[in-house]
């Protein structure tokens, strides 16, 4: 009997969150949370999610007017600094889609490549020309193993992404086999 009056009060101390219209808790999103919503959307989640993950995490907060007000006079200049950030993006795929890359791997008589080339080699020849790439944006069907002219995708975010061009060419060092 006397385990039922410390839950009470340890319940009783977050009883200031706010109720959503559905019963649950009505939190405002401080980053983004996959799946739940983007910074800045109010959010109704289950008063056990928002209690042990959510606010400990730093995740969210409580959605009174006054943090609503701040996100309103803020998604403005949040909105402009990912358009500028996109249009950045824009730009850098228009130039990767310009440009193509040559890349030179050791390869027999038939042009069957020794080895392959990987997203890796390809995010390393584009730094050559000074175009940064992680090679996690290069998008590959699986590793080039041939000579030939290959089209790979490139995806700088999720709505922005285009085709290059890349070529595999023999080495000019013909260094002998093993």
């Amino acid at each position: 009997m006397p385990a039922s009056p410390a839950t009470t009060s340890r319940r009783g101390g977050s009883s200031h969150l706010p109720k959503g219209p559905r019963g649950g808790v009505e939190l405002l999103l401080i980053h983004n949370v996959e799946h739940l919503g983007k910074q800045g959307d109010v959010i109704e989640v289950k008063r056990g999610y928002a209690l042990n993950y959510l606010l400990p995490q730093g995740l969210a907060t409580v959605a009174t007017e006054h943090h609503k007000r701040m996100v309103e006079k803020h998604r403005a200049k949040l909105e402009e600094i990912a358009r500028e950030r996109m249009a950045g993006l824009r730009s850098q795929l228009a130039e990767l889609v310009r440009t193509s890359v040559t890349i030179e791997a050791n390869a027999n008589d038939e042009g069957h490549l020794y080895g392959s080339v990987g997203a890796a080699e390809i995010a390393r020849s584009l730094k050559q020309l000074d175009l940064m790439v992680s090679p996690d944006c290069i998008i590959l069907q699986g590793p080039l193993k041939e000579v030939g002219l290959y089209t790979v995708k490139i995806r700088l975010a999720a709505e922005v992404e285009g085709d290059m061009k890349v070529w595999v060419v023999p080495s000019s060092s013909e260094g002998g086999s093993k």
